[in-house]
């Protein structure tokens, strides 16, 4: 990607096997799937790690909520799909989770950047969100989200639209 996406920018298009929520064992999606309804892309590291359960069991607690705001919500990462099937069937996740093994999702979205922990650098997911508003253009960016945080913001953005 050679510049970073931004408010009324056009959404990156996407294909990846959903799983979880109506997508049972896996489906394969695109975001054309979606035309005219906002979707909600939020990119975390990694499965069942401390930040990315809170993340997620945050918005599970709050899942009643965003299904009253008429968004497709999906979380995205680089884990592979038995991977991600464990985390739904541990944290009895209600949405959805992208596997995206070979990356195309997370480097169109600008969000597989170089980390830094404990002095050792390495290239990962950074923890960011994406509306796409019904247009197809993205409506809204949250990037280095706090886990703790998210679905309070991200709820908040889809009931002002």
């Amino acid at each position: 990607m050679d510049a970073e996406l931004k408010v009324g920018d056009p959404a990156p298009p996407f294909a990846a096997t959903a799983l979880g929520g109506e997508y049972g064992s896996g489906q394969a999606v695109n975001l054309q799937d979606f035309a005219g309804k906002h979707v909600v892309l939020y990119f975390y590291p990694k499965d069942d790690t401390p930040g990315c359960t809170v993340q997620a069991c945050g918005l599970r607690d709050r899942w009643p909520d965003f299904q009253n705001v008429d968004a497709v919500l999906f979380g995205v990462s680089t884990d592979p799909v038995a991977s991600h099937q464990k985390f739904i069937e541990k944290h009895g996740l209600p949405f959805p989770l992208l596997s995206d093994e070979d990356g195309s999702i997370v480097r169109a979205y600008g969000v597989w950047v170089e980390k830094s922990f404990l002095g050792i650098k390495s290239m990962g997911t950074e923890r960011s969100t994406f509306v796409i508003g019904p247009d197809g253009k993205i409506s809204a960016i949250f990037r280095r989200v706090k886990p703790e945080e998210h679905a309070q913001q991200v709820l908040e953005t889809l009931k002002a639209t």
